[in-house]
């Protein structure tokens, strides 16, 4: 059945690129896991999944440390939850990504925890796109201020950005937040081109890197991914369309 499942949401990613005149290997695919057994990570990883997603840190550190030792290829494990700061230290070396940064005091945290580890942290922001008052992630209008502090931490890349669209029936009630925040992106990365002097006088390498890997735009789930992959995603979240329903009445 995880079989199909996957089959049917790569043909759906393949059209919604068709579509949008995208080539395939602009959009990345990540099974979110969370409350999965490890049973049920491992037989999408024998279908090819290399990207999961953990809205918990206890959860990810746990199959981090249970099926990287038994995985032949490398996995890349994605932190989409809610990230509070004294949990920071325990996946600063194990997350890939973390997609929910959304305070300077969470990035400054990061900082303090890579320095420790002698690592770059890869990190989007995550932008409240609907205003919606259950969801975390900045305004829009505070991103790009944000985006601005958070450069100028030498342990941090900020990659890109990252937002929860509302639960609807129907998905091309979302593409109007698709197309929100692709443009804040656009603004984001034309202003930060705007504050590099390419001359003798650059102002620093950490900017010109942080540019060139601004390049994510973490934003689609299983109800809507096709509609924000016409408006430019870069990473859809899969969870149901790819397990199932989730019970979360099983403890991992």
């Amino acid at each position: 059945m995880m079989k199909d499942n996957i089959e049917q949401i790569e043909q759906r990613i393949q059209a919604a690129c068709f579509r949008s005149g995208r080539d395939r290997s602009e959009v990345t695919l990540i099974a979110v896991s969370k409350t999965k057994p490890n049973t049920a990570l491992s037989e999408a990883y024998e279908l090819g999944m290399r990207h999961f997603g953990e809205n918990k840190v206890q959860e990810l550190v746990q199959k981090y440390e249970d099926l990287n030792p038994v995985f032949q290829e490398k996995v890349h494990w994605h932190l989409i939850g809610h990230l509070q700061r004294n949990k920071v230290k325990y996946i600063i070396d194990k997350a890939a990504l973390i997609h929910s940064v959304d305070s300077l005091r969470l990035a400054e945290q990061i900082e303090e925890d890579a320095v420790k580890y002698n690592l770059i942290c890869d990190i989007l922001i995550e932008v409240n796109i609907a205003g919606e008052d259950t969801k975390f992630g900045v305004t829009a209008e505070e991103a790009i201020a944000l985006v601005s502090e958070i450069q100028k931490l030498p342990h941090i890349r900020v990659r890109g950005l990252m937002a929860i669209a509302p639960y609807v029936e129907n998905p091309e009630k979302n593409r109007i937040y698709f197309k929100k925040l692709r443009q804040l992106y656009v603004d984001i990365k034309t202003k930060n081109t705007d504050n590099i002097d390419n001359g003798n006088n650059s102002k620093s390498n950490h900017y010109l890197t942080s540019l060139e890997q601004f390049n994510i735009l973490s934003m689609g789930m299983t109800g809507d991914f096709e509609v924000a992959i016409e408006e430019g995603a870069t990473m859809v979240r899969v969870g149901t369309g790819i397990f199932g329903e989730r019970d979360y009445s099983v403890s991992i």
